[in-house]
């Protein structure tokens, strides 16, 4: 089975709350609510993976050192094994806003599970809420 190695990032504001995107149609899992981030390409660091997606997606600068490990994701699908690294971000440039037309969500971590999200980022959360 195929590991695939996906960055992500609970990015969180001056109030405590979680940034959460949702998938959107046409994307596997569309619907569901997850961390954001996305794949480590051949090359990338899992950081540096992560900064250009937060680019990409959702129109905002960090810096590597701004990246706290915090936990990771180990959860076998159908097609692949996914292995997915989440760090914590409470600094950044810009406000983060839609840019692949995705919806996005300010959450409070108590708040967190009722948002529908894939089966690999569901155990984050109790780790995520513990930690803030």
């Amino acid at each position: 089975m195929k590991t695939v190695l996906v960055s992500a990032v609970a990015l969180i504001d001056v109030d405590g709350r979680v940034l959460l995107g949702q998938r959107p149609e046409g994307k596997s899992m569309a619907g569901l609510w997850e961390f954001p981030g996305g794949k480590v390409e051949p090359g990338e660091t899992p950081e540096v993976a992560l900064i250009r997606e937060l680019e990409e997606e959702i129109g905002i600068n960090t810096w590597a050192s701004c990246l706290a490990p915090l936990t990771f994701a180990s959860h076998s699908y159908d097609s692949f094994h996914l292995l997915m690294p989440l760090f914590a971000c409470r600094k950044w440039e810009g406000i983060p806003r839609s840019v692949e037309g995705q919806a996005l969500a300010w959450v409070r971590p108590e708040n967190l599970r009722d948002y529908p999200m894939p089966p690999a980022d569901i155990p984050l959360i109790s780790i995520l809420r513990d930690w803030l």
